[in-house]
């Protein structure tokens, strides 16, 4: 199956100021932000990337715009890569939420966490739609560009840390144990069986592995093995 290259948003406004953004709109990247998203573009540009799927929120699509220029593919907007509905916590100052009662459930017991007003959502519910939206995609993707196919996908640090978490096969209770920084790569590849967690908050490392394979190895159809190697092979 194809390879996902789940790609944390820069480093916006909101996080620099210490504000729970969630789906506030205008949230931008400030300067160290567009400069990870140049850097992106650069390190992913060379690779014969088969989509870019991006959050609609901006500071998604200003991470990927660089990226979309260099390769000339399509920008695709998935709304289920949004970031997590925080409620009444959206626009407040992380130093307050810290005193909140519902913070220590979202540290300790995240798939109970449950943020508060109309528009609060849980953060089992966020995993649900963050891994359906990206087993849809490569499934799609697979179909269209073959099993060897590399895509981007750009979320937020919740979510892609709620992804790998379901990657690991380890429960969301878990996933604050995960880390992922602005600007991050985080690599999986499904297959069959199971996914592989390729690599994990990667923040400059050679991506020339992500290269697909010729098309002599890599036959429109064939299924990527579901088999772990057994003593942990030779990598790469």
């Amino acid at each position: 199956m194809p390879t996902v290259l789940l790609l944390r948003h820069g480093r916006s406004t909101a996080n620099t100021s210490g504000v729970l953004a969630g789906w506030t709109p205008g949230v931008a990247l400030d300067d160290r932000g567009r400069e990870q998203a140049e850097a992106i573009a650069l390190r992913l540009g060379g690779l014969p990337l088969a989509a870019i799927v991006a959050s609609p929120l901006q500071r998604c699509q200003e991470t990927v715009a660089p990226l979309v220029k260099k390769t000339g593919l399509k920008r695709v907007t998935e709304k289920r890569l949004g970031e997590c509905r925080y409620g009444d916590w959206t626009g407040r100052k992380l130093s307050e939420l810290f005193k909140e009662p519902l913070w220590k459930v979202v540290q300790a017991h995240p798939s109970a966490a449950v943020f508060p007003g109309p528009e609060g959502e849980s953060m089992a519910a966020m995993q649900a739609r963050g891994v359906a939206a990206i087993r849809d995609w490569d499934a799609r993707i697979a179909a269209e560009h073959g099993p060897g196919a590399v895509w981007v996908a750009c979320s937020h640090g919740d979510v892609i840390k709620a992804i790998v978490a379901d990657a690991m096969a380890t429960h969301l209770d878990n996933f604050q144990r995960i880390l992922i920084d602005p600007g991050s790569i985080t690599a999986i590849s499904y297959t069959e069986t199971r996914p592989f967690v390729l690599r994990v908050n990667d923040v400059g490392g050679d991506v020339a592995a992500y290269t697909p394979p010729p098309p002599a190895k890599a036959k429109r159809g064939r299924k990527r093995s579901s088999d772990a190697v057994v003593g942990g092979g030779a990598g790469a």
